[in-house]
């Protein structure tokens, strides 16, 4: 009988090599994460063609709302259309986060490129702000990438006040596609979000509970 047939007809030893495989695994593991000890606040960067950018980065505001902790939100682009995140903190969570939306929507809809750039500068202004202040463990800064792009807020101005500015211990998420590869090298934690598939190539609209 082969090794192989005595696995089959003996289950129990199929269950002992994975016990030993994975203790040897969680050992490996505990050694490393033993070394892992320092805390810091975040530049986090969520970018790329694909969707979820700004989704991802509301759980990690969610998060700190649901670990009690302060945090603020400034909305770059995106306009006054209810979204079901500003619905719910401004309903029930404004006294943990502040949330600013101080965009009217992309360039294309505003069609007015001046405005667009003076309301890009407050925005910005208005995050520094909300980032100087030590009560906030985290600030997002959503769609901020598309105004960096389009030179309508300054990316060496963003890239000194991250850097010497924000305290130690204040988390910055910055989202929007095309970050800039300097911004990239700035931050502590980039995630590119890739598209395979969207529905909106098949003539299916933005819906309710999946984009806003």
């Amino acid at each position: 009988m082969s090794d192989d047939d005595n696995n089959i007809q003996n289950p129990e030893v199929d269950l002992a090599r994975h016990a030993e495989k994975m203790a040897k695994k969680k050992a490996a593991r505990d050694k490393i994460m033993a070394t892992k000890t320092g805390e810091k606040g975040l530049i986090i960067v969520h970018t790329g063609k694909g969707k979820g950018k700004s989704s991802a980065a509301f759980g990690m505001i969610f998060r700190h709302i649901a670990h009690g902790k302060k945090c603020a939100v400034v909305q770059f682009i995106k306009g006054a259309m209810s979204t079901g995140e500003r619905d719910l903190i401004l309903g029930h969570f404004s006294d943990l986060c502040e949330f600013h939306t101080m965009g009217e929507g992309f360039t294309w809809e505003t069609q007015d490129k001046a405005r667009d750039i003076a309301m890009a500068k407050a925005a910005w202004e208005k995050a520094k702000d909300l980032i100087r202040d030590p009560t906030n463990s985290m600030v997002l800064l959503d769609e901020v990438n598309i105004a960096i792009r389009y030179d309508y807020i300054d990316l060496a101005e963003v890239l000194e006040f991250l850097a010497t500015e924000k305290p130690d211990m204040t988390h910055v998420v910055l989202t929007g596609r095309n970050a800039k590869d300097e911004l990239i090298e700035l931050a502590d934690l980039v995630t590119e979000m890739e598209l395979v598939k969207h529905p909106f190539r098949s003539g299916i609209k933005a819906q309710i509970g999946v984009e806003y």
